[in-house]
């Protein structure tokens, strides 16, 4: 009998990136609250600065906690390896920085959260790049966007708030035709519901501080790489590196080329650094991500159906219910559920929508209004005049949110209690 085993996603959650501790027998991950490591010699020293030996030199480049964090989502995603960051902004911004140069384009979903949308069109804009935004369900307007300055498709796999499913699989036959790597945000889906990785993209993000951590104490972002990419086309990987004296990342490093880059240069230049107390906050997290995930998505399924159904709600945009035109392609990628965050519209008693989701939220008693998703506790936010208030009313219509749209994230609680409370605030309208 062989003594290997491919274990699975649920025992992967509580053991992958960790060995008991040698020194004190450790089950759970110590916290290494440290900034700094002690070299056992110069040479030893010379060697780590110079990527020539593995190890730890300053907790802004990596740390023991973080490394198990690192290790354990890269193995839930099917990826190569990971590098954790201050937070999931810091995520997609240390893989722009890292993948691209000024000139560069990226092509991208309309279908994004607002301050994800603010870095591509005002940040990357001080760096000379260029985003162009396409309705992310049509092929045909992705592949036209594409000239030979793009550098990257980008998109959610569940689109932030309208519930949009990225189709995965042309969109990264795409990106392969045209030899640019597919970025995809699954904060929203996790490595429990979805891991595009196996779909073909070739970089997943997270902010770690939704789902993965699951209780709002902490933030923090992961990069996840497939491991399967050729960079040789990509002068930012490939070509020598000036700081670190011609040193080439990619032909060095191979299939783990792009996270060491990111990691030593992106990370230890920006200071993007996650915290060893978030990292070992978010690996509590992890070890029961799948059955948080299963409750959020039954009670997001049953406050979903209850919704279309209510006589003061117009839409519900929720991928779980039949009538979403991405029900299918759902059930393709997400086949456990398309997440617990979702958007409806409101029917306002009177012409003014704004102040009828006001009034709806005002009304709430067990959901918390706040700028949050992934909480154990249900969460509520009216996009238009907060979490989306940069976005002009074009980028708004883009993203199909408008002033009647309120956004959801179902949380743990007994599904009939939230069922009450979204009745009394309805009727309270």
């Amino acid at each position: 009998m062989s003594n290997k085993r491919n274990f699975g996603f649920d025992t992967r959650m509580l053991h992958a990136g960790h060995i008991p501790d040698s020194m004190v027998g450790a089950r759970a991950v110590p916290i290494f609250q440290t900034t700094s490591y002690v070299f056992n010699d110069a040479d030893q020293a010379a060697q780590l600065f110079e990527l020539k030996q593995y190890g730890n030199i300053y907790t802004r480049i990596s740390n023991p906690t973080t490394a198990s964090f690192e290790e354990r989502v890269a193995s839930l995603e099917n990826g190569t390896g990971a590098v954790a960051v201050a937070s999931g902004m810091a995520a997609q911004f240390a893989v722009f920085m890292t993948l691209l140069a000024p000139g560069d384009e990226i092509v991208a979903s309309s279908h994004l959260y607002g301050g994800t949308m603010t870095q591509l069109v005002h940040t990357l804009k001080k760096l000379s790049i260029t985003v162009h935004f396409v309705d992310p369900s049509d092929i045909t307007s992705w592949e036209k966007a594409i000239t030979p300055k793009t550098r990257a498709l980008y998109g959610e796999i569940i689109g932030n708030p309208g519930g949009t499913i990225l189709d995965l699989e042309p969109l990264s036959a795409l990106a392969k035709s045209h030899c640019i790597p597919l970025i995809v945000d699954s904060t929203f889906a996790t490595p429990y519901l979805c891991r595009p990785l196996d779909w073909g993209a070739t970089i997943v993000v997270h902010s770690a501080t939704k789902f993965i951590g699951g209780h709002g104490t902490s933030i923090g972002g992961v990069v996840v790489e497939s491991g399967k990419f050729d960079y040789t086309r990509y002068p930012t990987i490939a070509d020598p590196s000036p700081s670190y004296h011609g040193l080439r990342f990619y032909d060095t490093f191979g299939h783990y080329g792009f996270l060491m880059k990111l990691r030593c240069e992106t990370v230890r230049d920006t200071g993007a650094c996650i915290s060893p107390m978030n990292s070992f906050l978010l690996l509590q997290g992890l070890e029961t991500l799948s059955l948080r995930m299963d409750r959020h998505v039954a009670n997001a399924q049953a406050v979903a159906e209850f919704l279309a159904q209510h006589p003061r709600v117009t839409a519900v945009r929720y991928a779980g219910l039949p009538d979403h035109p991405h029900f299918e392609r759902a059930k393709k990628y997400l086949p456990q559920g398309p997440g617990a965050v979702f958007a409806f519209n409101i029917k306002p008693s009177s012409g003014d929508a704004r102040a009828a989701g006001k009034k709806f939220i005002e009304s709430l008693q067990l959901f918390s209004h706040l700028a949050n998703i992934g909480d154990a506790r249900s969460l509520v936010i009216h996009p238009a005049s907060t979490t989306h208030q940069q976005l002009s009313d074009e980028e708004l219509s883009m993203g199909g949110i408008g002033p009647d749209t309120i956004r959801l994230s179902i949380g743990l609680e007994n599904r009939e209690d939230l069922l009450w409370d979204l009745d009394q605030a309805l009727r309270a309208v």
